[in-house]
């Protein structure tokens, strides 16, 4: 059986397993808030930070190649993907070598963690495992939580606050505390509530695509948020995320203790409004691809601006 061209095959990693345009910007986001935050309080640490960041990339990749074994196992003439399911019968892409790449993510994420685990101790060690499980179990396991609806949640705490606060942590606990107990000083509650905006926004990514996946989720007997309720509630719960997402700036300013500066993430709004016009009018799988980047071009780009704002005032 003939093999794609090397270049092709490097294609498909690259931009349909691996997919950076979403990935970075969602493992990116919680870090950059984070940084904002550490400079405010002078406890910026850069090492740390960098060490969180590629951690949670990993932990992300593993979960999106996690995701495409498990759908190439159980749908294996699936019409999403078809350009998968050729590379799949031509070699190009075999089981065993996704199931490597999503060893190899996760313990990646491991090893960027270790110097973590003797800079911050136990906690750090603990919010990577249970994040593992998170991108694992969103779609596998014996309850695969996105097949089943359940994945909202899981994104806004996880890949919100969770990242926003651990990227945080690392960054603030003093090299001579208690390797067992958790640094209470090093979690304020500003970390708390950045990760809400960051969580919203992250969670509309996977909002888009449940609305753009439905069809192909209804034959394959998902039952996401989409096919469950139809994809009108889910424009709702769209809009309902980025609403909050775009008060939280005003909440931080008016009751949080920050300058006006924190305001910057409102000049993304009219990008905002145009990505929200995009999944409210648009219906098919192909007009609704484009939206996914999009909305991560977003969160990214509402990320630095609130780091900004939070690292100035």
């Amino acid at each position: 059986m003939d093999q794609a061209p090397a270049s092709s095959r490097r294609d498909m990693w690259l931009h349909m397993l691996l997919y950076p345009g979403h990935t970075l910007p969602t493992a990116a986001a919680p870090a950059i808030v984070a940084a904002g935050l550490a400079f405010r309080h002078e406890v910026f640490a850069g090492g740390p930070l960098l060490l969180a960041f590629l951690a949670g990339w990993f932990i992300q990749l593993g979960g999106v190649l996690t995701d495409n074994y498990e759908n190439l196992t159980r749908h294996p003439d699936d019409r999403e993907h078809p350009q998968l399911v050729q590379a799949l019968r031509s070699g190009a892409l075999t089981l065993s070598g996704l199931r490597t790449a999503i060893y190899a993510c996760y313990l990646a994420a491991l090893l960027a963690g270790a110097w973590l685990l003797y800079v911050a101790g136990i906690p750090v060690l603990a919010i990577g495992l249970l994040s593992i499980a998170a991108s694992w179990i969103y779609s596998a396991g014996p309850l695969p939580l996105g097949e089943h609806g359940l994945a909202d949640p899981l994104f806004f705490i996880f890949f919100g606050i969770v990242s926003v606060v651990g990227c945080y942590y690392v960054q603030a606990v003093p090299a001579s505390g208690s390797f067992l107990k958790i640094d209470l000083e090093a979690l304020p509650l500003a970390a708390f509530a950045l990760g809400l905006p960051i969580g919203a926004l992250t969670t509309s990514i996977l909002v888009i695509d449940d609305i753009r996946d439905r069809q192909f989720d209804v034959v394959k007997g998902k039952r996401t948020v989409a096919v469950r309720f139809g994809p009108q509630w889910s424009r709702a719960e769209f809009v309902g995320l980025l609403v909050l997402a775009y008060l939280s700036p005003l909440e931080l300013w008016l009751a949080s203790g920050f300058s006006a500066w924190v305001l910057l993430p409102l000049l993304t709004l009219p990008y905002a409004l145009s990505t929200v016009r995009g999944v409210l009018t648009l219906n098919r799988f192909q007009d609704l691809v484009p939206m996914t980047p999009k909305a991560a071009r977003l969160l990214l780009g509402y990320a630095v601006l609130l780091a900004i704002g939070i690292a100035k005032g």
